[in-house]
């Protein structure tokens, strides 16, 4: 048993610890320790970001070199295309043709890229619902 606790068996203060230090003390450690918890707390918050940001960093430069691979590849199709299509027609009207069927692939997919990232097409309709719902559940059960 340690001493500053007491004993129930020995009907001392009903079984309560008791201890010598002042409450200003242990509000004192109290306060001290809240500031430890909440540098260690930012300190590991500091190290998981720089990690995080790190990461980020390689991946977001494995994707231009991916990105700048695939676009190198892209135009040596093109050229493959072009030089193909210009034993059917003359060059000139060989690389004309390519070129617009690349411009209309590429304004399509720009079209429906912008279509997707319409502001009212990002709201989160089902969660914003589902919310709601939860919040109309909880003044129901609150009034009651």
């Amino acid at each position: 048993m340690f001493p500053e606790q007491s004993d129930p068996e020995r009907g001392d203060a009903a079984g309560q610890a008791r201890s010598d230090r002042p409450v200003s003390a242990l509000l004192s450690d109290l306060a001290g320790e809240t500031g430890t918890l909440v540098r260690q707390e930012i300190a590991l918050f500091k190290a998981e970001l720089h990690e995080k940001l790190a990461r980020l960093g390689q991946g977001a430069g494995a994707l231009v070199a991916g990105g700048l691979l695939a676009f190198s590849g892209w135009l040596t199709l093109l050229a493959a295309a072009v030089l193909g299509l210009s034993n059917l027609v003359a060059p000139w009207l060989a690389a004309l043709i390519v070129g617009l069927a690349a411009l209309a692939l590429g304004a399509g997919l720009l079209f429906f890229g912008k279509s997707r990232l319409d502001p009212d097409a990002l709201v989160p309709r089902r969660a914003l619902n589902s919310l709601r719902e939860d919040e109309a559940w909880i003044r129901d059960r609150l009034s009651s």
